[in-house]
């Protein structure tokens, strides 16, 4: 398997293997087996979530970091196209000059918040980090001439890469520009994916691990823990800056509810837990679940309501517009039923 050339971690569960076999071909061959935009947004938004999700996972799951602020360094990525496409133009310059920035500043800012914060106790930095991406949110909304505030920024990016552009028809698929925009995320998302399972399962990786496990004997024999963890902090700040950059290259528009709301730092812990922490497959596992319930289980709950419709109280739960209730109903359920995750039960199974 590849990713047991480049990390030699194995899913170590045939039926872990088959689930990530499954969302890779269907994540590759979505334009094809799945056709209409609302089917190419959902994969497309898989893949950009599954490298947000897993870069969070370096923190939490690997060095014991809770951080609030992960929607922070997404927001800065996807800012950084965005300003550099609306003052640059619509060329591959801007979407490079504006991946770097992003990915730069998010480094910086993530190093300095570790370099000021990492030496309090776990509680404290979360609620440090949490500040910090408040203020962040709060100055992106204020400073409206330049990030378009509450509004956000509408903007364009190379044709090449937008519906508009068309080269052709194969296998009966238009191939457009947003098909070339759509393999774009999917392999440079799991480029970065397989980057960072290379990463957690190298010799700093290890350290990591052993740190988050007991960071006192960690220390003791000779690791520099705040080093390490601040290492872990600008490594999962960059590579969830890159995430923002391809969400906004995807989107063409960037605003603060769509990249630093709270609510969606509280869609990547949900989806941490619900994959298995400290696992890195547990990420693709975790944001396929979750994504997947969010864009079709409203309608699910609609067509089982319809089907039931002569039965007592039964069409009333299944309301499509309690959908809410029962995503949560649902991530109870797979918490009390894998407390590890799910990556965590299978592995444990076999």
């Amino acid at each position: 398997m590849l990713t047991n050339l480049l990390s030699g971690d194995r899913p170590r569960s045939l039926i872990l293997t088959g689930l990530l076999l499954a969302i890779l071909a269907g994540l590759a061959l979505a334009p094809f087996l799945f056709p209409g935009v609302r089917s190419l947004e959902t994969a497309a938004r898989i893949c950009i979530f599954i490298v947000l999700v897993a870069s969070y996972d370096l923190l939490l799951g690997y060095s014991g970091i809770v951080s609030f602020a992960h929607t922070m360094f997404f927001g800065l990525g996807a800012y950084g196209v965005a300003l550099a496409s609306t003052h640059m133009g619509r060329g591959y310059d801007a979407l490079i000059v504006g991946t770097v920035a992003g990915a730069t500043a998010a480094t910086i800012l993530a190093l300095l918040i570790g370099l000021f914060s990492l030496r309090v106790r776990a509680i404290f930095f979360a609620m440090i980090t949490l500040a910090v991406a408040s203020a962040m949110a709060v100055l992106v909304s204020q400073l409206s001439g330049l990030t378009g505030g509450e509004d956000g920024l509408n903007y364009s990016i190379p044709r090449e890469l937008t519906p508009a552009f068309r080269l052709g028809k194969l296998f009966g698929i238009s191939i457009t520009g947003k098909l070339l925009n759509y393999y774009l995320v999917f392999f440079a998302s799991l480029a970065l994916f397989l980057l960072l399972l290379r990463i957690v399962n190298s010799p700093f990786g290890r350290v990591l691990q052993a740190i988050r496990e007991n960071e006192f004997r960690a220390e003791a024999i000779g690791y520099r823990v705040v080093l390490y963890r601040t290492l872990a902090t600008c490594l999962s700040a960059a590579v969830a800056a890159l995430a923002g950059s391809l969400f906004a290259i995807w989107l063409r528009y960037v605003g603060p509810a769509t990249t630093l709301s709270f609510e969606i730092m509280l869609d990547i812990l949900l989806m941490v837990v619900i994959g298995g922490m400290g696992t890195m497959y547990g990420a693709v596992i975790g944001v396929t679940i979750f994504v997947l319930a969010q864009n079709y289980l409203q309608n699910l709950m609609g067509v089982a309501s319809a089907a039931t419709e002569g039965l007592p109280l039964i069409p009333q739960l299944l309301d499509p517009d309690r959908w809410l209730l029962w995503l949560g109903v649902l991530f109870i359920l797979s918490v009390y039923f894998f407390p590890t995750g799910i990556v965590g039960r299978l592995r444990a199974e076999d």
